[in-house]
């Protein structure tokens, strides 16, 4: 036998040990993920001055002697939780919760995104009520947690601010776009928050676009300019809602936290904004943005404004943008929670046929043109081409004229469009008895949306005449005074909260259809073959409703700055009303019938109402640990969520909570009849003495027994009538 077989055999149990060894090597190769980790803070040794040299010390005993901690450490928290963010090995992550100080570890997410006239709905006056009384918000700070800020845009001019209030603790940030120069006394403070989102996308680290508080896509600058924005006069969007721009506190100060890149935000960020924003010292916090629906203890925007509300600030989310039942999120109790609403402000064009018949519509087309006398045509008796449906209308019958568009589950609006101008109409005429509105870009030729009943009409006269013709359309139309308003818009989204169905949500309803404020510098639209540019924008949204819910609540901080948060919210839903400006209950957009409380919460703001509740339900954190208590989480979620590893609980039920609303969960086990106890605590803030009396339900009321010219308890009573 040859020497080399021999040796080949004998080595061939080394060779496939080196094999397995380098297999070995392989699988051990682990991936890094963003983790955020709860720990019990009483653990951290006196050794150590501060957390975040705890946390980084944790760090450092996973890594080799050469390494260091600062590899894997992004943020470190004290005030919205105790405890870090890290990027981690799986190896690693199980280290540290092998740990006696570790309460929990949850993955990074990310969050969604989810004015002219608006102040003027809302009833703001310059000469009464709520803004002279407020001072248009003066001293207060608004934090805005979005996509940054534009700070050249006129809404955040300084003029006529008063001075940064001293016990202001932040500061704005110098980055490649954004100079701390332009920072004044209307906006005091600007720092981005981004290193969740670079975990997550390294390959943007280096472009100068990720590395900016400067506002890229908008969303900020509105919200921003929504809330506090400075007069600015003469704006509109594109010819439609001139006017005079102005935020709700237009004396209010802003500080920006921009944690949104690319329309979506890591919690870690978001994390690391609030607990920059407590820091800072700002009075209110408003965050447009959404997470998933997920118990109180997974919420990081939830376990971080908890924070918040214990540090005075007053927290305003929105609602989200699902537009169902049971869709509600950002719906701790702590959160006030808002769902959008509509205004009685439309955009209108006009169309008169050629026997005279003048019908309105709606349309969002940008320019002011004005189309006489062209043909009508409309594809009667052929489905697809009464539709307007794809690759269905012929160029030969339909070039140069005005086209109706009947409605179709089958094709929506934007694709009509496409359809009749892929065969070059002119313009067309939309059917629809849907609420809804189309953004100007939308609009590639001159168009209106139109409702069925005068649709009809249309229609009766392109079959009766041999040559049928438009006679006139207009557009850049704004209307107001429009019926029924407000109503509860088609998108927001609606209660109850699967986490806590026993505390109503939305809390309130506030203006989210058809918002101007300002945006990014010169936004352009291709129409035709023109491009429009507006520095002004509208929009819609519960991203719009919730900063109009910060401006208030900073014109009441303003007005009693002794009132807690909790107190503020009271105020705004005692005194938000639930009728519209045709007297019956408050319509849904989507169905248009009377909507319920699950859609539109207490109802309407009502700011200047807002400002002498004359009574409130107050509260603060042992009220809302009393109702964690209820939920039935355990040691460590609790302490997740609160923040303490001590705490007491008196086992109140949970309908116990001193919400200013109450609602009864009943299932389909619920034995009938039943009788549930509610107990509420009233505070007065108003006259000292007072006689109470107002409505319960539709037929019943609540009284006080004797109106008494002494100081006394209040007894409400409910009594079915």
């Amino acid at each position: 036998m040859s020497l080399f077989p021999l040796i080949l055999q004998n080595a061939l149990p080394w060779l496939l040990l080196l094999l397995l060894g380098v297999n070995n090597a392989i699988s051990a190769v682990e991936e890094y993920q963003t983790y955020i980790i709860h720990l019990d803070h009483s653990h951290k040794p006196e050794t150590f001055l501060t957390h975040e040299s705890w946390h980084r010390s944790i760090l450092n005993s996973l890594l080799s002697s050469t390494a260091d901690g600062d590899e894997l450490l992004l943020y470190s928290y004290n005030h919205v939780m105790h405890g870090f963010s890290a990027r981690l090995t799986p190896s690693q992550l199980s280290e540290i919760e092998k740990s006696p100080a570790h309460l929990a570890t949850y993955p990074d997410s990310f969050s969604k995104l989810l004015t002219t006239y608006s102040p003027k709905f809302l009833g703001l006056q310059k000469n009464s009520g709520i803004w002279p009384a407020a001072s248009y918000g003066e001293d207060v700070i608004v934090g805005i947690i979005d996509s940054g800020i534009w700070p050249e845009s006129e809404s955040f001019n300084d003029n006529g601010m008063s001075s940064v209030p001293q016990r202001w603790k932040g500061k704005c940030e110098n980055d490649t776009l954004f100079s701390s120069s332009a920072c004044n006394k209307k906006l005091i403070g600007a720092r981005y928050f981004n290193k969740g989102f670079l975990a997550m996308y390294s390959h943007l680290s280096n472009d100068t676009d990720f590395n900016t508080v400067r506002d890229d896509i908008g969303h900020g600058s509105h919200t921003s300019s929504t809330a506090v924005g400075n007069a600015v006069p003469d704006v509109s969007h594109f010819g439609y809602a001139r006017g005079t721009a102005r935020g709700i506190a237009p004396a209010a100060h802003l500080a920006v936290y921009k944690v949104l890149w690319r329309n979506k935000g890591s919690t870690i960020d978001i994390l690391a904004a609030m607990e920059q924003a407590i820091l800072d010292g700002v009075d209110i916090m408003s965050l447009s943005l959404t997470n998933n629906q997920t118990p109180y203890f997974q919420d990081n925007i939830a376990i971080a404004s908890l924070s918040a509300i214990d540090n005075g600030i007053f927290v305003v989310c929105s609602a989200g943008n699902d537009d169902d039942f049971k869709t509600i999120v950002n719906g701790a109790p702590w959160i006030t929670t808002v769902g959008a609403g509509t205004l009685d402000r439309s955009f209108a064009a006009t169309v008169t046929l050629d026997n005279g018949l003048t019908m309105e519509g709606t349309s969002y087309f940008p320019e002011r043109v004005f189309i006489d006398d062209m043909p009508l045509y409309y594809g009667k008796g052929n489905m697809s081409k009464e539709i307007c449906n794809n690759e269905a209308l012929d160029r030969e019958e339909v070039a140069g004229k005005v086209v109706i568009c009947d409605y179709s589950t089958k094709i929506n609006v934007s694709q009509q469009i496409m359809e009749v101008k892929r065969v070059g109409a002119y313009a067309a005429i939309f059917l629809t008895d849907k609420s809804f509105s189309l953004s100007p870009n939308e609009y590639s030729i001159p168009g209106l949306l139109l409702p069925t009943a005068s649709g009809t009409l249309v229609k009766e006269y392109v079959t009766k005449v041999r040559n049928p013709k438009v006679e006139k359309m207009k557009f850049v139309l704004t209307r107001f005074g429009g019926k029924p308003a407000p109503q509860v818009a088609n998108f927001s989204s609606k209660g109850p909260n699967p986490i806590s169905p026993g505390v109503l949500k939305p809390d309130i309803l506030a203006p989210g259809v058809d918002v101007l404020a300002a945006y990014v510098p010169k936004p352009f639209i291709l129409v035709g073959k023109y491009y429009l540019v507006s520095d002004y924008v509208v929009q819609s949204g519960t991203s719009m409703a919730a900063p109009h819910v910060a401006g208030v609540g900073a014109l009441l901080k303003a007005v009693h700055p002794e009132w807690s948060p909790a107190a503020i919210r009271s105020a705004m839903m005692t005194t938000a009303y639930a009728m519209d400006n045709t007297g019956t209950i408050l319509n849904s957009q989507l169905t248009g019938i009377s909507g319920t409380p699950l859609e539109f919460g207490a109802g309407h703001i009502n700011p200047n109402k807002a400002m002498d509740p004359g009574l409130i339900y107050d509260m603060g954190l042992q009220d809302y640990i009393e109702f964690v208590c209820g939920l039935g989480y355990t040691k460590e979620q609790m302490s997740v969520l609160i923040r303490q590893t001590q705490w007491s609980c008196n086992h109140k039920s949970i309908n116990d909570l001193n919400y200013p609303s109450i609602t009864a969960v009943l299932t389909s086990k619920t034995r009938y009849p039943v009788t549930m106890n509610f107990s509420r605590v009233v505070t007065n803030v108003g006259n000292r003495y007072s006689c109470l009396q107002g409505t319960f339900g539709e037929h019943s009321n609540w009284y006080e027994n004797k109106c008494q010219t002494e100081d006394s308890n209040i007894h409400p009573q409910i009594s079915e009538s």
